[in-house]
C-alpha cells in the first residue's frame, strides 16, 4: 500500500494550488489527498459567509482530523503556510506518520512579526475587528507577500482563485500573546515523527530567519532545508521541482 500526502493550503487558498504537487507526488507513487479548508470552497467573487471570520484554527484542525482518522493509515502531512502550522498542530495530536512543512506559519512562542509581514497583512489589520472579519489581502499584497517570483500572468490567474481568509486565524498565528484560547500553541515534545521545515531565502510572509526557529522547535527530529532563489509560493513557483525533488528525497530517507 502506498503512503498518502494530505495536502493542507494556507491562507487565501484552496486545493487549486496543490496541482503540480499533487501530479509530481502521485507520479512518484503516492496517493494525494487535497482537503479544502472550512469556508475556502465559496466562490472567490462573491461575498464571504461572515462566520468565516471567527473561524478558528482549531475549527481548521478539528475538520481535518476528522477527515484523517477515517484514512486507513497515518498519513505523511504536507502544509504550505497557514496549513504548515495546521500540520504541525495535527502532529501533536498524533495524526501523522511524518510533516512536511512548507514554508510554515509559525506557532505560538515565536515571534514572527516583521517589516515585510506586517505589509503582507496591511490592509487588513488596520481594519478595527479585524479579527472577527474575513479578510483578504489586496492584489498588491498578495504579489508583495508571496506570488513576487511568478510570472505576471500567473500572479493574476492565481490571485482571481483567492478566497476570503479569517481574522480570526490570523489573529491567533500573528498575535498569540494576546489569543487567551492559545489556539496555535503546539507542545513540541508531542511531536515525535519526522519532520521536514523547508524555508525561502526571499520568503517576505514567513521570512527563512523565522522558519527556521520552527525546525529548531522539534530540533530532535527536524530537518532543516533553505532554498535560495525561492519565496513562499514554492508550491508553483520557477524552480518549484527543486523543492518538491527534495521532498520526494527526505520522505524516501525518512519515511518507512
Amino acid at each position: 500500500m502506498s503512503d498518502t500526502i494530505v495536502m493542507i493550503h494556507g491562507m487565501w487558498g484552496a486545493s487549486w494550488y496543490w496541482e503540480r504537487y499533487k501530479n509530481y507526488f502521485e507520479s512518484n507513487g503516492y496517493t494525494c489527498i487535497t482537503p479544502v479548508l472550512r469556508y475556502h470552497d465559496a466562490d472567490p467573487h462573491a461575498d464571504p459567509p461572515p462566520q468565516l471570520g471567527t473561524t478558528s484554527l482549531l475549527d481548521y484542525a478539528d475538520d481535518l482530523e476528522r477527515e484523517i482518522k477515517k484514512l486507513p493509515t497515518k498519513p505523511i502531512l504536507m502544509g504550505h503556510s497557514m496549513g504548515g502550522l495546521l500540520a504541525q498542530m495535527l502532529a501533536q495530536r498524533g495524526l501523522a506518520k511524518a510533516i512536511v512543512l512548507l514554508t510554515p506559519a509559525s506557532p505560538a512562542g515565536i515571534l514572527a512579526l516583521r517589516v515585510s509581514v506586517i505589509r503582507s497583512f496591511w490592509s487588513g489589520m488596520i481594519r478595527w475587528g479585524f479579527w472577527k472579519k474575513p479578510m483578504l489581502q489586496t492584489f498588491d499584497e498578495a504579489v508583495y507577500s508571496m506570488m513576487h517570483l511568478l510570472p505576471p500572468e500567473e500572479q493574476k490567474s492565481s490571485y482571481e482563485k483567492f478566497e476570503y481568509e479569517s481574522g480570526r486565524a490570523a489573529f491567533e498565528i500573528g498575535f498569540w500573546l494576546f489569543d487567551g484560547r492559545h489556539a496555535s500553541s503546539v507542545d513540541e515534545t508531542k511531536v515525535t515523527c519526522p519532520v521536514l521545515v523547508i524555508a525561502g531565502s526571499e520568503d517576505r510572509i514567513t521570512p527563512a530567519a523565522v522558519v527556521k526557529h520552527v525546525a529548531e522547535k522539534y530540533t530532535s527530529v527536524s530537518t532543516y532545508k533553505e532554498f535560495d532563489h525561492h519565496a513562499h509560493w514554492v508550491v508553483a513557483e520557477p524552480g518549484w521541482q527543486d523543492v518538491a525533488g527534495f521532498v520526494a528525497q527526505w520522505l524516501k530517507t525518512n519515511v518507512q
